[in-house]
């Protein structure tokens, strides 16, 4: 019996036109971007299909367009029949994993992660914090390394454990330089630091988390109808009533994701759907659990391969 994860990506996945193809198509997907411009109160979904790509990165903006890109990419799965046994979402994702899942409406969601993204943008003067990639290295040396580092007057932790030998580095631009440079002593097949706004997942994002607190105290949060992984713990919510506060410790502690595909393999999960653009989750699990099935979905051509795999798998 074939067992579905959900799985939604999230900041770097973003891309101008994202979604155009499957709204032009899809009545029910183009039904959640019109949805999204009511809510935001402006054209959003133009920003989205024709606008700037400068614009898309900014993380005010970038937060809810890959939330209403996956939520309407799964409409389209979701009017085809498509069940699922979990979802889980990397990062920003996982307000994907949990609207998908009526545990938040979309009309809350897409608000809420407006201002998620804002608030992590706002919360670090820029140039102040970074993050870094080291590839090559097991978790016990780089938490080694992260730990030197920080000793030596740098703030700096893991914020993405992401696959085997993949682990992204978040904190103080100081903090980090000095743990990329002691990864590569270390022997680190690669450690580069990134393009990107702000130190996310790291303590420096507390202030927005404790604001972040004050949006999620507004919102309703429902049972999700599958199980939903959390990104602090790797594990299931067990009720609505912890959603709200890992949803705040999530904006300042690592992404658990590799333990997260560990999990769901180990509940039997043998067929991964990447439900929004880009194939980046797709890849990771690949890394993780090689037997598996991976299907991304975010245009036409890999819709229909999708829904054809499954098909065959009698789903």
């Amino acid at each position: 019996m074939t067992k579905v994860a959900l799985l939604f990506p999230g900041q770097g996945a973003q891309h101008i036109g994202m979604g155009k193809e499957l709204a032009e198509a899809f009545t029910a997907c183009q039904a959640i971007f019109t949805e999204a411009d009511e809510a935001l109160g402006e054209k959003f979904s133009h920003l989205i299909f024709n606008g700037n790509e400068d614009e898309l990165k900014r993380t005010e903006n970038t937060q809810p367009a890959l939330l209403v890109t996956s939520v309407a990419i799964w409409q389209i799965l979701k009017e085809k029949g498509l069940t699922a046994d979990f979802a889980a979402g990397h990062s920003l994702g996982e307000y994907s994993a949990l609207t998908a899942t009526g545990a938040i409406s979309f009309k809350e969601a897409i608000q809420a992660v407006r201002q998620r993204g804002q608030l992590m943008e706002e919360a670090v003067p820029a140039g102040k914090g970074t993050m870094a990639a080291i590839l090559g290295m097991d978790r016990e040396a780089l938490q080694a390394i992260v730990s030197q580092a920080a000793s030596e007057g740098g703030q700096v932790q893991a914020a993405n454990f992401n696959c085997p030998g993949q682990i992204v580095i978040s904190g103080t631009t100081e903090g980090v330089e000095k743990a990329v440079r002691l990864a590569k002593e270390a022997g680190a097949k690669r450690a580069m630091v990134l393009s990107v706004s702000g130190p996310f997942h790291s303590e420096l994002m507390k202030p927005a988390a404790q604001k972040m607190s004050d949006v999620l105290d507004h919102i309703t949060f429902e049972k999700p109808l599958i199980p939903v992984i959390s990104n602090v713990t790797a594990k299931p919510y067990l009720s609505e009533d912890e959603i709200p506060s890992a949803l705040v410790e999530q904006i300042y502690s690592p992404v658990l994701w590799e333990d997260t595909i560990k999990f769901l393999v180990d509940q039997g999960v043998d067929t991964f759907i990447e439900v929004g653009p880009g194939k980046v989750l797709s890849g990771l699990v690949k890394k993780i659990s090689r037997r598996s099935t991976v299907l991304p979905v975010y245009d036409h051509a890999s819709l229909d391969k999708a829904i054809a795999t499954l098909d065959e798998k009698g789903d």
